[in-house]
């Protein structure tokens, strides 16, 4: 009879285990749902976010299908030098006779990918750096900060001009790194303060309970709670991306042999385009990054407004009559 009792006692605590497992991986899988929903609404919500997404998506499209939008090899110098606008040639000629909008078209390619990548790498370094040190604690903290404190007190252009011209002619992934070391610090700084208001949650005890590591903690329990904040600091970086690579190569320093919008406005200005009677050469490019600037800057308002309630606009409500002013208008009503 003991033994009966044991073993329904062993089985049942055995259930009860299961059963807390699954409802612990049922309440992650309902709170990473509810953040992804939270973003899209956010983005369906707002008419900022809708024009940005509308940009950039133009943008994605032009980088994916520049061989077939743009009508010649922006390489090639056949097309006559310094000639204006018309029906072969849209935005004119350059002084070394290349088509300006192929030129427009097949730079939009590089400037995509390192705003892409140089999001990408500084919001892992900031996360990585920001959720390790307040989660961790300790003098994993009190070091980590201490960087982060030191990359923030340094310029971040002259810093990055210095690098660059060390570097001088490096490829797409020097640049990309060279940017991300300058633009890493203040979402670190971000993330470190969302993560010490966690750090004492119930899913976290769970997850130290369980023997869980420090990497798959602060992976897949704290990162994909502050799912609204990744996205911020993403735009974020992307967009310090794009106009630093730009500024770049603009005055000179990074690939300027590469097709890509800084490069153009880079040669636009040595060759003087704008006295030389084809302003297009260098105006183009340049509003096509603000405009890309521009689209990263609005997808960024519903993302600050999921990262920061506060910034929420307040809900419109349908006004509903009271029932006892329906019944006194329908009572005048009556003859």
């Amino acid at each position: 009879m003991s033994t009966d009792l044991s073993h329904t006692s062993g089985t049942g605590s055995t259930d009860d285990a299961a059963t807390a497992v699954e409802a612990a991986a049922q309440e992650d899988d309902n709170r990473h749902r509810s953040a992804i929903g939270q973003l899209l609404g956010s983005i369906a919500h707002n008419p900022k976010a809708l024009t940005g997404a509308a940009v950039l998506g133009m943008f994605v499209l032009v980088a994916v299908f520049a061989p077939l939008i743009a009508p010649y090899d922006p390489h090639a110098t056949d097309y006559g030098r310094g000639v204006g606008p018309s029906g072969a040639h849209w935005l004119g000629t350059t002084t070394y006779g290349q088509d300006v909008f192929s030129q427009l078209v097949y730079g939009t390619r590089q400037s995509l990918l390192i705003a892409f990548l140089v999001g990408g790498v500084a919001t892992v370094v900031s996360a990585l750096i920001g959720v390790g040190a307040a989660y961790v604690g300790n003098l994993v903290d009190h070091g980590l900060s201490l960087l982060t404190d030191i990359f923030l007190v340094i310029p971040g252009l002259p810093l990055l001009i210095v690098i660059s011209s060390y570097i001088r002619g490096g490829g797409i992934m020097v640049m990309v790194g060279v940017i991300a070391v300058t633009s890493w610090a203040y979402g670190a700084r971000q993330f470190r303060a969302q993560a010490l208001s966690l750090r004492n949650r119930e899913f976290l005890d769970a997850a130290r309970v369980r023997g869980e590591r420090t990497s798959y903690t602060v992976v897949f329990e704290i990162l994909p709670t502050m799912s609204g904040l990744l996205v911020a600091n993403f735009l974020g970086a992307a967009v310090y991306g794009v106009l630093a690579v730009a500024g770049l190569q603009f005055i000179g320093l990074g690939d300027i042999t590469s097709i890509s919008w800084g490069s153009m406005m880079h040669w636009a200005e040595n060759n003087e385009a704008l006295q030389a009677g084809t302003p297009l050469w260098d105006l183009a490019p340049g509003l096509c990054i603000a405009l890309l600037g521009a689209s990263f800057s609005l997808i960024n308002y519903a993302f600050d407004e999921v990262s920061n309630p506060a910034l929420r606009p307040p809900r419109r409500r349908r006004s509903r009559p009271d029932r006892k002013e329906v019944a006194g208008a329908n009572a005048v009503q009556q003859p």
